[in-house]
């Protein structure tokens, strides 16, 4: 393979010229990340062979920089997408953040409206979160929304439609959750929209207009959905990250003892980027790839694959919820102290809630 810019080009060796084997015997690969995908900027270490070939020696992803030291060369200018604050702003901001010990975000992903089982399962898990003495602040409900994907044999729009509306009268049958929870809807990589490109805009407006009637404060946002709790910086992003990047690495890192999910953040946040794949494999509208941008590092990133997963790392919180409909399991998050909560259903009952420690501001 090789390198290139604008200027030139250069042929790159990942492999031993003495002894012929590939890299992870004669170079080094770091252990926190899957090194090589295309179209994403690397870091390498090597000589130059006296046939022009550059022989890799070690490479690794650029480095990683702290949150504070980013916004210190920022310079006051927000990249986030929720407005500059100013430093009194901010300090009164993160007081009232460290007093909201209450709020709560209950996290579920694949929600078939058309699957009978799920929508049982669903209205459980409302009726519980209706009985406690505080309900969840915001509850986020990420696609697919439907078991069939959206393609050009779909033709079930109205009837996902009327599925829609059904769930806004099952949401709206719990006063307390309607009254004092928000609801915030991701679509998925295979719901209805316009292409699948990255960004995706948020579901058609045919599809929720019933919903709408129930829950008008309900919010439906695009794929990815940024966040923020007072001084807290959230990103949601819905896509199936994991088995995408494994189908297109070049070269996978030499050490089988860490965690896949463990690369695949390592690789996400030094990358600053929610989509390091080649545009072949994952197209990017580049008006709004900005929109895609981890820069500087947010302080929670939820990335929804198959199953459950959590990984911390200095300054950042990322995890996967899990399937509500294929593993009957989902999320709670807590922002105030950053702490994940796995729940989920067994044997047809629900068999674990989060527990809620109330606290007085």
């Amino acid at each position: 393979m090789g390198m290139e810019d604008i200027r030139s080009k250069l042929r790159v060796s990942f492999f031993d010229q003495a002894t012929g084997e590939k890299m992870g015997h004669g170079c080094n690969i770091p252990i926190g990340g899957w090194p090589l995908l295309l179209g994403r900027p690397f870091c390498f270490e090597g000589e130059m062979l006296i046939d022009g070939i550059f022989q890799v020696i070690n490479c690794g992803f650029p480095p990683l920089e702290d949150r504070d030291k980013s916004f210190k060369l920022l310079a006051g200018h927000d990249l986030f997408g929720g407005g500059a604050l100013t430093k009194e702003e901010t300090l009164r901001l993160a007081d009232l953040e460290k007093r909201a010990t209450n709020d709560m975000f209950v996290i579920l992903s694949d929600i078939w409206l058309d699957n009978e089982e799920t929508m049982g399962k669903l209205e459980i898990v409302l009726n519980r979160f209706e009985s406690m003495e505080v309900v969840p602040s915001l509850f986020v409900f990420m696609g697919n929304f439907c078991s069939h994907p959206f393609n050009l044999s779909f033709h079930s729009f109205s009837s996902l439609r009327l599925q829609f509306g059904k769930l806004g009268q099952m949401i709206a049958a719990h006063p307390r959750l309607k009254d004092h929870s928000r609801f915030l809807f991701i679509p998925g990589p295979e719901d209805a929209g316009p292409s699948t490109a990255l960004p995706r805009c948020a579901l058609p407006k045919y599809l929720i207009e019933e919903l709408q009637e129930y829950i008008p404060i309900a919010i439906f946002s695009s794929n990815p959905c940024r966040i923020k709790f007072y001084t807290q910086e959230i990103v949601f992003f819905r896509q199936d990250l994991l088995y995408r990047r494994r189908r297109s690495c070049l070269i996978f890192p030499s050490t089988e003892e860490t965690d896949h999910f463990e690369h695949l953040v390592a690789t996400i946040i030094h990358q600053s980027h929610l989509g390091p794949l080649p545009l072949m494999v994952q197209p990017i509208i580049w008006n709004y790839d900005h929109s895609l941008h981890l820069y500087p590092t947010p302080h929670t990133a939820i990335k929804v694959s198959r199953s459950q997963k959590v990984f911390k790392d200095p300054g950042i919180t990322c995890f996967n919820p899990g399937s509500f409909s294929s593993d009957r399991t989902f999320a709670t998050y807590r922002p105030c102290t950053q702490k994940v909560e796995f729940s989920a259903f067994k044997y047809g009952s629900y068999i674990q809630l989060p527990k809620l420690k109330l606290k007085k501001p």
